[in-house]
């Protein structure tokens, strides 16, 4: 069956290059903390180490990063997300003990980090050893204040490395149960069961509680954070960490996760430089015998096409809807067939979603390297450019953008058999009488129309192409 793109991918691509149709949020501010104007491409500890990471793990991932030839063509952040801190209850549902906390109520890091020879902190000689070899490090954090520090009473800093002059108690609001994942998570009380106490923010000690934070992690070499758990009445702390990190002097990437709601989008864009707009892309049903592996499955894949038409206004230079971990990279492990990884890639930078790889980069399978090193499509994500979808039929999907080198179009197969997609290349309105030539960002196999530009996709695949207008 032929798909026919209407006039309706000609009205978004006759758009100068670089232009973004922002509908409904005129002149939105970008975080403008001097980081993230193009998506980020890195690292994620979740969706392969999961509950067990630790310094060993973690730099040998990024050696990785580096030896396989991914830091080369980009990917440069190594993230270490939850299960780093000491949590006394760790998987246990019901209880409200809490992170470990030190003298002034911040987190601490488990065994699996240990403190370096002359006594650093562990987290702090993870980071040094991602740096030397080039790279940034992020780390992981929930809202909050954790009951253990106002059990204690921890004191609060100030700006000088003193005392404040608040404590724990003062700043925090015990009626506010925030989501830690970890420390007594109760999926059963939404997500919260007093293990995180919400803050205070009329109290100008929680501003200062959440600066020393942000201090500390500064201090350790933290490049990048990533605040989880975060829901519509976090807003005054995704403010107070937006705030927080920028006193620090140290440039460093705030990403909110996870399911943002799309009513507050100029909200985490003001405040953020990516926010995930939907659940994690993990298929935690899939798991096998105690392995993380597969990854995820074409399902969690699909549910995306719908979130980057409807966020695709809210994404610019500074501030990115992020889509969650690209999972290739470890073959059939993945949980995706090979045309599926390729619909992943493409989807994710049509969409200039951040590029966070969750595979395990220290057993790569070669066919997945390749796809993830492919500049072609790497560049088409760091255009910082979202994609609108300009067509959709029952198994089949359009999404199209321009830049400065022509229009990037995707032709999407979402159904059980092989579809052949068709876009009117001459309703492009692309200046020019010679034709277009039309690129394969997959294959790089150049052709030329002045008719039609088509595709047979396999199920669950892309043909992703690059056209431009001959003179």
């Amino acid at each position: 069956m032929r798909k026919y793109v209407s006039a309706l991918v000609a009205a978004l691509l006759v758009l100068p290059a670089g232009v973004l149709v922002q509908p409904g949020v005129p002149g939105a501010a970008a975080e403008a903390n001097g980081v993230g104007l193009t998506p980020a491409m890195g690292w994620s500890s979740w969706s392969f180490l999961r509950r067990t990471p630790s310094a060993a793990k973690v730099e040998a991932e990024a050696r990785a990063l580096v030896t396989s030839g991914l830091a080369k063509v980009g990917y440069s952040y190594v993230n270490l997300d939850d299960f780093w801190y000491v949590c006394p209850t760790a998987g246990g549902a019901g209880s409200a003990v809490g992170p470990a906390v030190d003298r002034y109520g911040r987190w601490v890091p488990n065994a699996n980090f240990p403190p370096g020879p002359h006594g650093e902190n562990g987290i702090a000689v993870v980071a040094r050893y991602v740096h030397s070899l080039g790279l940034k490090f992020g780390i992981y954090v929930t809202p909050g204040i954790s009951a253990q520090a106002v059990k204690r009473d921890t004191v609060v800093l100030g700006g000088n490395g003193k005392p404040s002059g608040y404590t724990a108690r003062q700043i925090a609001d015990p009626s506010v149960y925030e989501v830690n994942y970890n420390c007594g998570y109760d999926p059963n009380n939404g997500g919260g069961n007093g293990a995180m106490l919400g803050l205070n923010y009329r109290s100008p000690g929680a501003q200062d509680f959440i600066n020393s934070w942000a201090d500390e992690f500064a201090a350790w070499g933290v490049d990048y954070v990533k605040l989880d758990g975060v829901s519509n009445f976090d807003i005054p702390d995704v403010k107070a960490w937006s705030s927080a990190l920028r006193q620090t002097g140290r440039p460093i990437h705030l990403e909110l996760s996870n399911s943002l709601n799309i009513n507050f989008a100029a909200t985490w864009a003001r405040y953020a430089n990516g926010w995930r707009t939907g659940g994690d892309i993990e298929c935690y049903s899939c798991e096998q015998g105690g392995s993380s592996y597969p990854l995820t499955e074409w399902a969690n894949v699909a549910l995306r096409f719908d979130q980057v038409a409807a966020w695709q206004p809210y994404g610019r230079p500074g501030a990115f809807n992020d889509y969650d971990s690209i999972e290739v990279g470890n073959g059939a492990n993945d949980g995706l067939s090979l045309p599926e990884r390729r619909a992943q890639l493409s989807l994710w930078s049509l969409a200039s979603s951040p590029l966070i790889l969750g595979t395990d980069l220290t057993h790569l399978d070669r066919t997945d390297l390749a796809l993830l090193e492919n500049k072609a499509v790497i560049a088409v994500d760091q255009d910082a450019t979202d994609a609108s979808r300009v067509a959709e039929g029952t198994n089949w999907q359009i999404f199209a953008k321009r830049d400065a080198r022509g229009v990037v179009v995707g032709l999407f197969d979402t159904g059980p058999g092989a579809e052949t997609i068709t876009a009117g290349a001459s309703e492009l309105h692309l200046k020019g009488s010679g034709g277009y030539e039309v690129v394969n960002l997959w294959t790089h196999r150049t052709s030329r129309t002045k008719g039609t530009i088509s595709a047979r996709v396999p199920s669950h695949g892309v043909a992703l192409y690059r056209v431009t207008a001959l003179p």
